[in-house]
C-alpha cells in the first residue's frame, strides 16, 4: 500500500480541481498511480452528475463572446439550481469558455437530438449517395451511413464534441468535471452564433 502524500493530493487537485478529501480517496483507491486516480475523480464526476440530473435550473448565466473584430459572437444561456452558483467563477469560466468553444467550433445543436430532422435526412442521404458511389453493396449502405451519421453527430453537436481547450474530453466531460466539483446540476441551455456574412 502506497503511502499517500500531502503533495500528492495537492498534485491531484492542481490536475483536477477536485476537494483535498475526494483526492485523498482516490489516491488512496488506486493505491497512489496518479493517472487512475484522474480516472476515478472522472468517474465519480459522472455519477454524481448523473444524480443531479432531475434537479431544478431556475438560476444561471447568459454569457457572451466577440471574436477578435466584431465578425462573430456568440450568446450562451448556461443554468445553474442557486445564485450562489451563479456568481461562482469556476461556473463564470465556463461559461466563457463554452461560449469561445462555440464560437470555434459552430455546434449545430446541443445534442443528437437538437438537430432538425431535415438536416440528419440529408446528411444521411449524402451518405448513402457516397457509399453507393464507392460501390458498396446495397445491404451495408444504411450501416456505412448511419456510422458517418454518428461521427456527424460527434462532430457537430455541442455536448459530443472535443472541448477545444482540451481535445482529450469532451464538452459533457467538461460540464460533468463542473457539476461534480460545484455539487448542483448545471445545463447548457440554449446558444445563439453570429457570423457576418452567413
Amino acid at each position: 500500500m502506497t503511502a499517500i502524500s500531502a503533495a500528492m493530493v495537492k498534485e491531484l487537485r492542481a490536475k483536477t480541481g477536485a476537494g483535498m478529501m475526494d483526492c485523498k480517496e482516490a489516491l488512496g483507491a488506486c493505491d497512489g498511480d496518479m493517472d487512475k486516480a484522474v480516472d476515478y475523480l472522472r468517474k465519480k464526476g459522472l455519477a454524481t452528475a448523473a444524480k443531479r440530473a432531475g434537479r431544478a435550473l431556475s438560476e444561471g448565466i447568459v454569457q457572451s463572446y466577440i471574436h477578435t473584430g466584431g465578425k462573430l459572437g456568440v450568446m450562451v444561456e448556461i443554468n445553474c439550481e442557486t445564485d450562489f452558483v451563479a456568481r461562482n467563477e469556476d461556473f463564470q469560466a465556463f461559461a466563457k469558455n463554452i461560449a469561445m468553444h462555440i464560437a470555434a467550433t459552430n455546434p449545430v445543436g446541443i445534442r443528437a437530438e437538437d438537430v432538425p430532422q431535415e438536416v440528419v435526412e440529408r446528411e444521411k442521404e449524402i451518405y448513402r449517395a457516397q457509399a453507393l458511389e464507392m460501390g458498396k453493396p446495397e445491404k451495408m449502405v444504411d450501416k456505412i451511413a448511419e456510422g458517418k451519421l454518428s461521427k456527424f453527430f460527434k462532430e457537430n453537436c455541442l455536448m459530443d464534441q472535443a472541448y477545444v481547450k482540451n481535445p482529450e474530453i469532451t464538452v459533457a466531460d467538461y460540464l460533468n468535471e463542473l457539476i461534480a466539483k460545484i455539487g448542483e446540476n448545471i445545463t447548457i441551455k440554449r446558444f445563439v452564433r453570429y457570423q457576418i456574412g452567413e
